[in-house]
């Protein structure tokens, strides 16, 4: 199978789970793909999940409820050995059907939702573990192909009069309502699409990380079809 990722100077591609985990960000290197070609049936389980909110969370007891075709149970089989793997890594990966996020609205000027490009923070060690099974599919950056937006003149004014208090915390508003999170791609940007079945791990901006965290949005929905992702 060819694989589209080698190309890009912020993907390092792997072919076991033992990679993916064990090799170390480095150099541009903030986004790891185990690359895989999936059988089985996805979209079987995606229609025969109920969808009870916009984000659903799917339990093991509800995957394994399904009546599912021998394709269909294959697909199953990929999720629940998934799963496991990552449970085993002592993460806590969660299923979701999506039908859409919620929309970041509030202001006109910068967007703090996860269809912005955004770097995912956290107080420890750790890294974002993600695989789309069915529907589309999310798009990281490459640092160089993205400008913080509050660094954007435009931006930075409006924030600086949103805000209302001493110069010298205006740094940690900007930290607590997220605003430092969230990229504006460059025009000539070329996004990297992660498609479908295979497993990325990507940098998360923490005290020991050793890279750039990876930027990356949640994709536009399309209209009747649902999203099968698991993340932790």
């Amino acid at each position: 199978m060819k694989n589209p990722y080698s190309e890009h100077a912020q993907v390092g591609v792997v072919s076991t789970f033992s990679e993916l985990v064990n090799t170390h960000f480095h150099g541009d290197i903030n986004a790891l793909c185990w690359h895989r070609s999936l059988e089985g049936d996805f979209n079987e389980i995606v229609a025969k999940l109920e969808l009870k909110e916009n984000i659903t969370e799917v339990s093991i007891e509800d995957l394994l409820a399904l009546p599912l075709s021998e394709k269909g149970h294959l697909a199953r089989e990929i999720i629940l050995a998934d799963i496991q793997l990552l449970t085993d890594l002592g993460t806590s990966p969660c299923l979701n059907l999506l039908k859409s996020y919620e929309r970041d609205e509030e202001l006109d000027f910068i967007s703090t939702d996860v269809y912005s490009y955004h770097v995912d923070r956290s107080p420890i060690e750790t890294d974002t573990f993600l695989c789309t099974y069915q529907g589309p599919a999310s798009d990281i950056l490459a640092q160089d192909q993205v400008e913080q937006k509050i660094l954007i003149p435009e931006i930075r004014e409006k924030l600086k009069k949103l805000y209302d208090g001493p110069a010298a915390d205006f740094e940690t508003f900007l930290a607590e309502y997220f605003f430092d999170l969230h990229y504006q791609p460059k025009t000539d940007a070329k996004p990297v699409n992660l498609g479908s079945g295979h497993l990325w791990r990507l940098a998360v901006d923490h005290p020991t990380q050793q890279v750039s965290p990876c930027v990356h949005r949640a994709p536009a929905e399309k209209d009747g079809e649902c999203r099968l992702l698991l993340i932790c």
